[in-house]
């Protein structure tokens, strides 16, 4: 892939936050942005990095009526040695692909992404916080742009990727989340969309966690679309639960993203000593084991937050709490984890890329 950067002579460039700065996540964004555009009579074409700047579309543009977009969500890292480095991308790449298939969508080959988001990094290095914690954040995006009415795949496309430096994911940093276990709304059904990464997902995940702003919640825990039994995500993110020494999270049953943080725990658990369980789990027996001490911690695994521990649940008008503070557990696969993204630890997995 040759990338064109273009540059306008003499323009102003913003300016780039401090140490200091209050960074929240994803509001902040830099110069420069990647786009590429898709023909279906020409494929991929003019990839460019350009300044970071609004989009034009047709008001009826395919994306704005028929949803027909996909995204990724990955972090770029200010290592220890002073490199940039990524966390397992290609992972995230394919899984980009993965979804463009499922809304019938154009895919771009994992290793085109990934010069992209090098060239696009590089360009934008002092972008990239050095304070504890903060991270460059990565959203690739790809959106439907033909104009037309009718419900059809589109036969035009835009790729783009935007770097955001962000902090914290969840204001309350590492401390325990509660979450509401809702009985009346779903996130995704086996068959449908909830294995990729569109936006639909989230839009149809408002109402319930607006309800659970409302009872004093941060998050939504999801159960199953057919008998709203089985526990399967966690707000966005992948959702684990620690009995005794093994560590329980919902098998992939069609309706689950496939989480990449996901993936790592359970590859990393073994190598400390923890047994893993992929498996249907009922609320029921979460419940059960909040009552016996069985289960000992629950928490959440994604990429923003990395691991974030749940200390309650709120489940048909009842509070079942777990802990008021991080578990053992969730306190070292978060440690091992940052540690190997921020090469802080030998990365045995060779899980890190490194941006040269």
């Amino acid at each position: 892939m040759d990338i064109k950067i273009k540059k306008v002579p003499g323009e102003e460039l913003k300016p780039k936050p401090t140490k200091d700065t209050p960074l929240g996540f994803g509001r902040i964004f830099t110069d420069y942005m990647f786009t590429m555009n898709y023909e279906e009579d020409r494929g991929w074409f003019d990839p460019t990095i350009q300044k970071y700047e609004n989009i034009s579309l047709s008001p009826s543009a395919i994306v704005l009526h028929y949803g027909q977009e996909v995204f990724e969500g990955m972090k770029g890292y200010f290592r220890a040695d002073g490199k940039i480095g990524l966390f397992r991308p290609e992972r995230n790449f394919q899984r980009f692909n993965n979804s463009a298939e499922r809304l019938c969508m154009p895919t771009i080959p994992v290793e085109n992404q990934k010069q992209a988001l090098f060239e696009l990094l590089k360009l934008e290095r002092d972008w990239i916080p050095q304070s504890e914690n903060a991270t460059i954040y990565i959203r690739p995006n790809m959106i439907a742009t033909e104009p037309g009415l009718g419900v059809k795949p589109s036969k035009s496309y835009l790729y783009y990727i935007i770097l955001s430096p962000s902090g914290a994911y969840f204001s309350k940093g590492f401390l325990p989340v509660t979450v509401f276990v809702p009985e009346k709304y779903i996130r995704a059904a086996v068959g449908g969309v909830g294995t990729a990464k569109t936006g639909g997902n989230y839009a149809a995940s408002l109402l319930a966690g607006k309800e659970a702003k409302e009872k004093g919640c941060d998050q939504v825990l999801w159960l199953d679309a057919k008998e709203r039994r089985y526990v399967e995500e966690v707000g966005s993110m992948n959702i684990c639960f620690v009995f005794g020494n093994r560590i329980v999270t919902s098998e992939l049953d069609g309706a689950i993203l496939e989480g990449v943080t996901r993936d790592s725990v359970l590859t990393l658990a073994p190598h400390l000593g923890y047994g893993v369980e992929e498996r249907r789990i009922s609320i029921d027996e979460i419940v059960d084991g909040i009552k016996s001490g069985e289960l000992t911690e629950c928490f959440g695994c994604g990429t923003a937050a990395v691991i974030s521990p749940v200390g309650k649940l709120t489940y048909k008008d009842e509070i079942f709490k777990i802990s008021d503070e991080p578990g053992p557990v969730s306190v070292q696969l978060f440690k091992e984890l940052t540690d190997i993204q921020w090469g802080r630890k030998e990365d045995t997995f060779g899980w890190t890329v490194i941006v040269e």
